[in-house]
């Protein structure tokens, strides 16, 4: 137990410290498939490389006077931990830590929409309770204008499926590939901004839609109460 706790520690610091040096970030990096690639650029290793800082990226429309918005991690949704039941996740009591260290996006303008693809990269460490072999990460991307008065545009969770191994510390990666929002204008665009993050509520079912009252049928002619 000494050991794992030890060597929990040590990947835990390792991979935060990955993450927070990257949260600005949204430049190409290593990717995990095909799709990641495209979006990324790079090769198949997932070996960690530094990411030079986000800037203003055109859209593909190149008379337009938009950019693609910056990604950014939410405040306090950088990493998720799962504890055992009734505990909290903390020290020893921890199952599983994950955590978020690479991201990256493309926008298009079409027929006054962007339709954004945002990638996702990060990576799933053991705790030392001991993980299950199967992990759901739940995930949140959201468009946000940040100007005063922040306005939520467009929000939807994502979960993706990680199988644990041996190793303690697994890769996992998400692309969104349908976050749509209508275009702003050129006075807002500078305001807009991808935030993403873990997002336990999206482990939960979503709530089914309230059935619609039934009518009444009309009463027949000469009908008895």
């Amino acid at each position: 137990m000494g050991d794992r706790v030890i060597r929990f520690a040590i990947m835990t610091a390792a991979t935060i410290g990955l993450g927070a040096a990257l949260l600005p970030s949204a430049a190409p990096a290593q990717s995990l498939s095909d799709r990641f690639k495209s979006l990324f650029g790079g090769g198949s290793s997932d070996t960690p490389k530094p990411a030079a800082p986000a800037g203003p990226q055109q859209l593909n429309d190149s008379d337009a006077e938009l950019t693609c918005p910056p990604v950014q991690v939410r405040a306090g949704a950088s990493t998720y931990s799962v504890a055992a039941p009734g505990k909290e996740a903390v020290g020893n009591d921890v199952k599983f830590l994950a955590s978020i260290t690479k991201m990256a996006r493309q926008c298009n303008l079409n027929n006054g929409e962007i339709t954004a693809k945002i990638g996702i990269q990060g990576r799933v460490i053991v705790g030392p309770s001991g993980a299950p072999p199967t992990i759901q990460v739940p995930l949140r991307v959201a468009v946000v204008n940040s100007g005063v008065g922040e306005k939520t545009i467009m929000t939807k969770a994502y979960t993706t499926t990680v199988q644990m191994d041996e190793s303690g510390s697994v890769p996992f990666s998400l692309v969104a590939e349908d976050v749509v929002y209508p275009a702003p204008t050129p006075a807002e665009n500078d305001n807009y901004v991808f935030y993403i993050g873990f997002d336990p509520q999206a482990l939960k079912p979503e709530p089914r839609p309230r059935a619609a009252p039934r009518k009444k049928a009309p009463k027949a002619a000469g009908a008895v109460e």
